[in-house]
């Protein structure tokens, strides 16, 4: 299995929800994957597939941090199924946002990260901003950025 076993596609918030549940919603309810802004009309989302089967998922929408400046874009639910961590996979999917946020002239990318994403956002060129902070009922996040 190498990366160019998997494509990365353009998908739906209703979608998404077969990744963000099982990784990032567990225990809760199906309802609680839904984020606010994914359906705006320019937010976006990736899926990366298997062959058909959808395995990861990431959205990415616009929206800023007053810290920051510049044009911005958020990350959000980025997840990809358990039996595909750890094999570099979700790389696909954050490079393909940003060569598409780059190609719309966007200069900084930012997501919330929890605890346990931390080294896969700081190997992928994200600095952290600021002291961790609690997202109930998640957990401990840090703020995160990157030019582009």
């Amino acid at each position: 299995m190498t990366q160019e076993d998997f494509t990365v596609k353009q998908i739906t918030t209703a979608e998404t929800y077969a990744v963000r549940h099982p990784v990032l919603r567990a225990g809760r309810p199906v309802e609680t994957c839904a984020m606010p802004g994914d359906d705006a009309e320019d937010t976006f989302h990736l899926g990366l597939f298997d062959a058909e089967n959808l395995i990861g998922v990431v959205t990415f929408m616009n929206a800023a941090k007053p810290q920051f400046t510049g044009k911005q874009y958020q990350l959000r639910g980025m997840a990809v199924l358990e039996a595909y961590q750890g094999k570099g996979l979700g790389n696909l999917l954050v490079a393909e946002g940003e060569a598409r946020l780059k190609a719309q002239g966007y200069d900084l990318l930012w997501c919330n990260a929890r605890i346990k994403a931390l080294n896969f956002y700081t190997h992928k060129g994200f600095k952290i901003e600021g002291e961790p902070f609690e997202i109930e009922p998640i957990g401990t996040h840090y703020l995160l950025y990157k030019k582009l």
